[in-house]
C-alpha cells in the first residue's frame, strides 16, 4: 500500500478529511524549505504537495508565479527538490509527498531516471500539469513501475470521456480544480462543487481532493464537506511571501493549524 493510500485510509477510520498544503520548494530560499515540510505536518497535514520551481508556470496565478521566481533566483532545480525530500525523509518517513510541476524540468531528466530518484528519495506521487492523460501513458508507466501515484487534476470542464480515462490511470487521489483560471483566481462556487463531486464519484473510486480558492478556514471548512481532502497553494504560499524569513515556519504554521481545526469540524 502506497503512503498515500494508508494515509487516506486512516483518515477514513477517523472520519476526518484530509489538509494537503501546497509549497514551492526554494521558496523563499532553499534552505528554508525542508523546515518548513516538517513544520506543515506539526501544523496537521495529512499530504504534502511540493511544487517544483518552473519559468513559465502557466497554470499558476501571479502568487505562485512569484514564488517559482524566487526559487529560481537561488537556482532550485528537479535535482535539488529530489534532494530536499530526501533530506525530509531522514526524520519523517510516513508523510506523503507528492512533486507538482510541469512536464520540461522531468523530460530534460528523462522520465525512467526521474521516476527511479523519485522512489530513492522517498517521493510517492507526482502531479504533472501539463500532461494530459491521452498523453501520458508512456511517461506514467515509468511512474508506476517504480511504485509512485500518478496524480491527475479535473476542472469544470472536463469532458466525461477524459473524467473516464483519469480514473484508469490516476493513482492516490484525484485533484479537483474548482474554479476556471488559474491558482488563485476567482471565489468559490460551493453550490458547484456539490453539484459537481457526485458526478466525478460516478467515475472515479479514489480519493477526491478539492483545490484553488479556498483562502480560509470557513472556506476550507465548507469544502470539507463535500469532498476527501482539502488542498490549499496560493494562500499558504502568500504566507510565505509576505513573512520575514526568520519567522515563515511559525506564520505557516499558525495558518495551517488554523486550517486543520477548521477542518476537522467536517
Amino acid at each position: 500500500m502506497s503512503r498515500i493510500q494508508a494515509a487516506f485510509e486512516k483518515l477514513k477510520v477517523q472520519q476526518r478529511k484530509a489538509l494537503i498544503p501546497f509549497v514551492t520548494a526554494g521558496d523563499p530560499n532553499p534552505q528554508v524549505t525542508v523546515p518548513l515540510m516538517h513544520g506543515l505536518v506539526e501544523a496537521g497535514a495529512d499530504v504534502i504537495e511540493l511544487g517544483v520551481p518552473f519559468s513559465d508556470p502557466m497554470a499558476d496565478g501571479p502568487t505562485i508565479q512569484r514564488a517559482s521566481e524566487r526559487a529560481l533566483k537561488h537556482n532550485v532545480s528537479l535535482r535539488d527538490v529530489l534532494g530536499m525530500v530526501a533530506e525530509f525523509r531522514k526524520q519523517n518517513a510516513t508523510t506523503p509527498v507528492v512533486l507538482m510541476g510541469y512536464g520540461n524540468p522531468i523530460e530534460a531528466m528523462g522520465w525512467e531516471t526521474f521516476a527511479k530518484r523519485c522512489a530513492e528519495v522517498g517521493v510517492d506521487g507526482v502531479l504533472t500539469v501539463d500532461f494530459p492523460p491521452e498523453e501520458s501513458h508512456e511517461a506514467f508507466a515509468h511512474l508506476e513501475a517504480h511504485g509512485l501515484d500518478p496524480i491527475f487534476l479535473l476542472a469544470p470542464t472536463t469532458s466525461d470521456e477524459r473524467i473516464a480515462e483519469v480514473a484508469k490511470l490516476a493513482r492516490g487521489y484525484v485533484y479537483y480544480v474548482s474554479l476556471k483560471g488559474v491558482t488563485g483566481a476567482g471565489h468559490l462556487d460551493l453550490g458547484a462543487i456539490a453539484e459537481k463531486l457526485p458526478h466525478l464519484r460516478k467515475y472515479i473510486s479514489l480519493p477526491i481532493g478539492v483545490g484553488f480558492g479556498i483562502r480560509d478556514a470557513q472556506t476550507a471548512l465548507a469544502v470539507a464537506r463535500l469532498c476527501d481532502g482539502v488542498v490549499v497553494g496560493s494562500r499558504i504560499v502568500q504566507e510565505v511571501e509576505n513573512s520575514n524569513e526568520q519567522d515563515v515556519v511559525a506564520n505557516v504554521g499558525k495558518l495551517v493549524k488554523e486550517l486543520r481545526v477548521a477542518i476537522d469540524q467536517a
